[in-house]
């Protein structure tokens, strides 16, 4: 260290953030709407005024370096504060303006999510999301608890301390070709999915099938695995083979396909979570009260 105070640069912090998240100096250019030339000579200044080697470049993008790595965290924690700072000097002005950072998922992201957030834009125009979408349960909570995001909607319970808010029991569903053997049983017995071919979610989104699968000692004639839900359905239409998934998933689908319940209790219970409800931002506070209130009358009505 050059033995002189570092001065506390956010523009340069949050790009710093950017180009390690995108793997890129060109795309975190893009993103945060400077010249790839402009952000190379943040990266670089930061580098000289910490005196450290924070990132290795080269053809293949960006990759963090040890020291980077060690930096890391307090960068977040600085960002952070000024995104809480100035979130809360929006909350004296009413929530005219500020961003709410979210969390998500597929299926939330295609069925619940433009509805509430069409409402709440309804009622606070100005303010602004972010969306940032998980492929997994682990992923959601880690930003949850690092500040990346203020709100994340999870499979509950989780294996973070946050504070969770129960939002909705999802079943998971057999689906079949609309010509299957099976179709007009009132369920599908789980003995079938040994005897049909079986078209497996991956396991990195599966959201607890398997575990249910394990408890009931079912060993599913699996001839596929497909990682993206919405392309087992196709498959599922083409006559492929039969599958499990989340009810939420299959709401609306055009898909010539049909959906049975199972004879054995199977269900995923999703969530919203924080990681503490008082140090929430105003609008971060109105958008999960938002969240809840259009679950209940989506459901309820």
């Amino acid at each position: 260290m050059k033995g002189r105070d570092i001065v506390m640069n956010i523009s340069q912090y949050e790009a710093f953030l950017k180009t390690i998240e995108l793997g890129s100096l060109t795309k975190a250019a893009e993103t945060l709407g400077y010249t790839q030339s402009g952000l190379s000579h943040m990266m670089n200044a930061l580098e000289s005024d910490c005196d450290l080697k924070l990132m290795m470049r080269d053809r293949s993008g960006v990759r963090i370096t040890a020291d980077g790595q060690q930096l890391l965290p307090y960068f977040q924690t600085i960002c952070n504060g000024q995104h809480n700072l100035s979130e809360k000097i929006n909350e004296i002005h009413r929530l005219e303006f500020g961003l709410v950072r979210v969390g998500t998922f597929t299926s939330v992201s295609a069925q619940w999510l433009p509805g509430i957030i069409k409402r709440f834009h309804a009622d606070f125009p100005k303010i602004q999301f972010e969306l940032l979408h998980g492929s997994n349960n682990e992923d959601l909570e880690d930003w949850v608890i690092n500040g990346r995001v203020d709100c994340a909607f999870v499979k509950i319970p989780t294996r973070q301390p946050l504070e969770a808010i129960f939002l909705r029991r999802d079943p998971f569903v057999a689906i079949l070709p609309s010509n299957h053997d099976l179709a007009d049983h009132l369920f599908l017995p789980v003995s079938a999915l040994t005897e049909y071919p079986y078209i497996k979610l991956d396991e990195s989104a599966d959201d607890g099938i398997s575990d249910i699968f394990e408890s009931h000692q079912i060993r599913p004639n699996v001839r596929f695995v497909e990682k993206e839900d919405y392309a087992i359905m196709a498959m599922v239409d083409n006559g492929l083979g039969i599958s499990v998934l989340p009810e939420l998933v299959l709401k609306d689908t055009a898909r010539k396909i049909v959906i049975k319940k199972l004879d054995i209790p199977a269900y995923r219970d999703i969530g919203i979570v924080v990681k503490n409800k008082k140090m929430l931002t105003a609008s971060a506070q109105k958008f999960v009260s938002y969240v809840q209130e259009w679950i209940t009358e989506e459901y309820n009505s």
